[in-house]
């Protein structure tokens, strides 16, 4: 870390100190060194980040490719295209694991109330994962290397693990111990002698229910084989002429019925094997004449469930006609004489019946249906008329419409949750089942946290949502719709749903700045409209009245002097021209009802200027205390007062700089532009018209009164909407300017003469400090970063709160330049002179709608707030303040009102800084830092020492680096795909607590009883036949299985992970498990020295019989 001083410090003591320690420094600048985070690493401030910082990943598993459920322990596990799990108990209780490889999960299989499941990947491997635990762990892996997997199978309360590979053969592994059998059914043994043609690969295994030792195999050519485990041959084969997609058994074992590729059910009895028993087509258009219908397209899984007192249910995905064109995916229920056809949002990826029991040989009594789509989770409801729906508890939702941007708030006041989820209750939908959630497993995590937690989202469609993220859970509070303030277009008549990014996204949210202790939120859309509202807990109507237009223009000159006051008096006669709002998203024109919640306050656009759209707005700040908002884009900025509803300062980024501008400025191109007509323009040089071009803003100022509803009591203030929106060139994606913005030069020079014409405003900062260098008192300001690393302030002078502060004008006044960095300005805050953090003032929450005697109460309130400090207020030069700056590239520390630069430091030479944040820790303050080489940073304030550098998350893609945010107390999170939010933790207090707050997925639970068989089938032999599949697949009797066929992978625990998971009920079992698995390992590991020795043994032979014959030669 760089330390530098200058000469004209505040106190001599200081140059006589530069070059000294750090801690030195720090006391004579009167800061205690105790509030300069320790410079270690391994502080118990931070935690090393690594896989273990990720506290927990929430949204739908995307790309998603599996699905499995354990109906005793009631859980649901998700496997992914990249080779995630995601397993789901009850609401809150949640867990995400990946596996190495990253292949697809093709299948999933739970040990039924055993804590542990299965998963086979693409890449022909299969792995064991422990549940016991709280994060699960993998604890043997089994890769084979000849052959390709293609359906896995595990039968209840059964250790053997059926594998069907793509040549047809099927091999049996042993969950316990992860080894091969010797027992192989290999495909030619399985079809007809006769017949010559291959039968295509297993797409599927299941035993019969009552008879484990009669096993049917599927093969996709159309071939089902009925085979005898203990006689090794084909008892039955049943053929098709269509491809098999599913098989699924009737639970008395007689029948099973397959679907097919010509969307067609057979039906089959296990002894009548020359045709179906029953062909079916569902959805196909029966002939008159007889002949066979129609093919349809294909079933792909159907499942057969029979209930005890009623006609069994049918559940197909799939086959719908060829000539139902559009028609979304449907799953069919087919139920006695009825069948419901129940169309889906997105493709059908798998779906999963749940039953009352989890033994296949008795009644199935199905409750509900898991249907996994390629972007949403659905739970129908069998039980009630017509197939209601689950209300879906996961946080599940978040793509809902594709995010554009978030933000992560932490330390929350505590009535802020309970405000947003009163009226996001009343956004509930209605209609879904009444009855509780079926996937209800698990428990929750003991530990809490002390603090509320909220994320808010923008997305692509105009919606706002905000998110209680408290105690590493995620619940949706409230939902937003922007898009409501502005006419939409009639062309789209259908919304397609998309998790990506579009370029038909007018009302996408770009930017947002929200105030939690005023409730005050402003957004900023790719359209450049700016929408501002306020919190309210009653329910009112807008009529929207425009009152006027004005043309506000910023000129080049030696002097800019700003414009400061009042509404506009010059209207714009360009109505003919192509310029205005005639290219904008249209405002609505009629009365808006705006129920309780976010209410529009001001809606502010940006209009089209000499037939050039207005750039895309770039940052975003808002103050409540001081009622203003302000933003920039690549040509300047305009600050807002939405309290009188005016247009305070606009002005391109020269005009910041006064006189004092740094940059020999030339204009960009020496095309011609047509001039904007109205008396509002003065005539203008060339070289002042080249500049208007691109630094050229107008304003549309209409003014919303509130009309009161029928019914209800009169209010007496007024609401307006400012509108300012930033329109993107015809043809382009409304998010290139953010998503490409990395790909421009990140070097600080500047020689460029585009970039030096180009200056955007990057950041903002309100507070309360010293305008000028050597003022002695501080007074409201605005601090602005700019693209090219220079910090500007902009001095603020209020008038009094309450009533004067309507009617007076708010006078805004640039005060020159604090300091310069290298690369854009990304972040700056504000700290007192014994390093604590200077929050930006704001106002505390008051009802805004209110009557009688709480309209009073209100007014009280706004008298009260704390707009500003008396300038009369000195304080001495000993008390100052400091500034901390950080870029793309460096972080400063300068202290005020010297505007001396006291600290220093680089951050990074070869990358860039794609989001800085300053957060608040348990024990201090520090800059956290992503960078695009995917190092996290935290530098200790106000001495930039560095403590924390990992290598965390490289950035492959634009989504992360427009997500990336931090918070306070060691928090943070990105969007890790489309579909989820991946929170972190950099605080070692949190990685300490993360064990108790995570949830438990596997609890105790007594399995239930068998169905009984009755008298006369135990009398007679009817019931269920068991089999001896330890002595039928094990080695004495199968013999050892093909050496180089598997290779057997132990897992990073190994024994010892279940050593750890054999407690509780099923200790005795593990117990002898493990023991097994001891003893099965090490005669592993001995048959792996033989055959190393067999090895050595053949190769000294193999040398000795070569050296032999050259003697012999010699």
């Amino acid at each position: 870390s760089k330390q530098v001083g200058y000469n004209n410090s505040p106190t001599d003591l200081l140059t006589d100190a530069i070059g000294s320690s750090s801690t030195s420094i720090l006391t004579l600048m009167k800061i205690p060194s105790n509030h300069d985070l320790p410079v270690s690493s391994s502080s118990p401030c931070f935690a090393a980040l690594s896989l273990d910082a990720q506290t927990v990943r929430h949204g739908f598993p995307y790309q998603p490719s599996s699905m499995a459920h354990d109906p005793v322990q009631k859980i649901l596990a998700i496997g992914t295209q990249s080779g995630a799990l995601r397993l789901f108990g009850r609401p809150g209780v949640e867990c995400y694991c990946q596996h190495e490889s990253g292949a697809a999960v093709i299948s999933l299989q739970f040990l039924i109330n055993e804590g542990a499941l299965v998963s086979a990947l693409a890449d022909d491997s299969v792995h064991l994962w422990n549940l016991r635990q709280k994060r699960p762990a993998i604890l043997h892996s089994l890769k084979f290397n000849r052959e390709r997997i293609t359906f896995v199978h595990l039968p209840f309360q059964s250790k053997w693990l059926y594998i069907g590979t793509e040549k047809g053969n099927i091999h049996i592994v042993n969950v316990e111990s992860f080894t091969l059998s010797g027992y192989v059914i290999m495909w030619n043994k399985a079809i007809e002698l006769s017949s010559k043609a291959h039968p295509g690969p297993v797409v599927h295994i299941s035993d019969n229910p009552m008879d484990e030792g009669k096993l049917i195999i599927g093969y996709e050519s159309g071939i089902v084989v009925l085979w005898d485990l203990k006689s090794k041959k084909a008892d039955y084969r049943y053929t098709y002429d269509e491809a098999i997609h599913s098989v699924a058994w009737h639970h008395e074992g007689k029948q099973f019925i397959c679907s097919h590729s010509d969307g067609t059910l057979t039906i089959w009895n296990i002894k009548g094997q020359g045709k179906p028993f029953q062909t079916i087509t569902p959805h196909g258009k029966q002939p008159k004449d007889g002949k066979k219908p129609e093919p349809c397209k294909p079933i792909l899984k159907v499942e057969y469930k029979t209930t005890r007192l009623g006609d069994p249910f049918m559940i197909l995905s799939g086959g719908l006609s060829y000539d139902t064109v559009g028609r979304r995916p449907c799953l069919t229920v087919m139920h006695g004489k009825s069948t419901a056809v129940l169309e889906m949002d997105y493709p059908i990826v798998d779906f999963l019946t749940l039953c009352e029991t989890p033994y296949p040989n008795d009644f199935q009594e199905p409750y509900a249906v898991v249907v996994l789509l390629e972007k949403d989770l659905v739970v129908i409801d069998l039980a009630q008329n017509g197939y209601p729906i689950f209300e879906n508890p996961y946080p599940l939702t978040i793509h809902e419409s594709p995010v554009t941007c978030c933000e992560y708030y932490a330390d929350c006041p505590v009535d802020l949750i309970p405000a947003l989820y009163s009226v996001g209750s009343r956004q509930k939908r209605q209609g879904y089942s009444k009855k509780e959630w079926p996937i209800s497993g698990g428990n929750w995590g003991l530990g809490t946290q002390s603090y509320p937690e909220i994320i808010i989202t923008g997305h692509a469609d105009g919606t706002v949502k905000f998110w209680d993220a408290s105690a590493i859970m995620l619940q949706v509070l409230y939902k937003l719709k922007t898009a409501k303030v502005f006419e939409k277009s009639r062309n789209n008549k259908e919304e397609k749903q998309n998790t990506e990014i579009v370029d038909e996204d007018p009302f996408a949210i770009q930017i947002m700045a929200w105030c939690p202790e005023s409730r005050m939120l402003c957004v900023a859309g790719v359209s450049a409209n700016l929408i501002i509202y306020r919190f309210s807990k009653q329910e009112i109507t807008t009529e929207v009245v425009q009152v006027g237009q004005c043309v506000c223009s910023p000129f080049l000159s030696a002097s800019p002097s700003p414009q400061t006051t009042g509404p506009p008096t010059h209207p714009s006669t360009s109505s003919n021209s192509s310029d205005g709002v005639r290219d904008n998203v249209p405002c609505l024109n009629t009365p808006l009802k705006q129920s309780s919640g976010y209410q529009v306050e001001l809606v502010v656009q940006l209009v089209w200027v000499s037939g050039e759209p207005p750039q895309q707005i770039t940052s975003l700040a808002l103050n409540s205390s001081y009622g203003l908002i302000v933003f920039g884009n690549s040509n300047g900025l305009a600050v807002v007062d939405y309290l009188q509803k005016t247009v305070l300062l606009n002005l391109g980024t020269v005009e910041l700089y006064g006189s004092n501008d740094p940059y020999q400025r030339q204009p960009r191109s020496p095309r011609k532009t047509r001039q904007p007509s109205g008396d509002s323009i003065c005539s203008l040089t060339t070289i002042q018209l080249l500049f208007t071009v691109f630094r050229y803003c107008m304003f549309v100022c209409c003014v919303y009164s509130l009309s009161v509803c029928a019914g209800a009591l009169p209010l007496c203030a007024l609401s307006s909407t400012v509108l300012l929106s930033v329109c993107p060139p015809r043809g382009a994606n409304p998010l290139d300017h953010r998503d490409n913005s990395f790909s421009r030069s990140r070097s600080s020079s500047v020689t460029s003469i585009d970039k030096e014409a180009r200056e955007a405003i990057t950041s903002f900062h309100f507070c309360e400090t010293f305008a000028r260098k050597g003022d002695s008192t501080i007074t409201p300001c605005l601090y602005v970063g700019t693209s090219l690393g220079t910090v500007l302030a902009v001095a603020l002078n209020l008038p009094p709160a309450g009533e004067q502060r309507l009617l007076q004008p708010v006078i805004v006044l640039p005060s020159g330049t604090l300091g310069r960095l290298k690369g854009s300005i990304l972040r700056m805050a504000f700290l007192d002179n014994t390093g604590t953090f200077l929050p930006p003032a704001f106002e505390l929450w008051y009802e805004p709608n209110a009557v009688g005697a709480d309209s009073e109460e209100r007014d009280k309130a706004r008298k009260r707030r704390p707009v500003s400090v008396s300038p009369s207020t000195s304080q001495e030069l000993q008390e100052s303040q400091y500034a901390v700056v950080c870029s793309e590239k460096q972080a400063k520390v300068i202290a005020l009102p010297s505007q001396n630069c006291i600290f220093k430091h680089s951050i990074t030479e070869t990358s860039f800084v794609l989001r800085a944040d300053v957060v608040q820790m348990n024990i201090g303050n520090c800059v956290a830092c992503f960078c695009a080489n995917g190092h996290i940073m935290t530098l200790s304030l106000p001495g930039l020492r560095p403590l924390l550098d990992v290598n965390y998350l490289p950035l492959t893609d634009m989504r992360i680096a427009r997500t990336f945010c931090f918070t306070n107390l060691g928090q943070a999170m990105y969007l890790t795909s489309p579909t989820e939010i991946q929170r972190i933790t950099y605080s070692q207090e949190t990685c300490e607590n993360l064990q108790e707050m995570l949830g438990e997925l596997f609890t105790p639970v007594e399995t239930p009883e068998a169905p009984n068989r009755g008298f006369f089938k135990g009398l007679f032999g009817g019931g269920a036949t068991s089999l001896d599949r330890e002595e039928l697949f094990g080695e004495t009797q199968a013999g050892k299985a093909s050496r180089g066929l598997a290779q057997h992978i132990p897992g990073p625990q190994g024994l010892e992970g279940m050593k750890g998971a054999a407690s509780g009920v099923v200790a005795d079992l593990a117990r002898a498990r493990i023991a097994l698995d001891e003893r099965g390992q090490k005669l592993g590991e001995l048959d792996e020295r033989t055959a190393a020795m067999l090895a050595s043994a053949d190769s000294f032979g193999k040398h000795a019989h070569d050296v032999r014959k050259r003697d012999i030669a010699l």
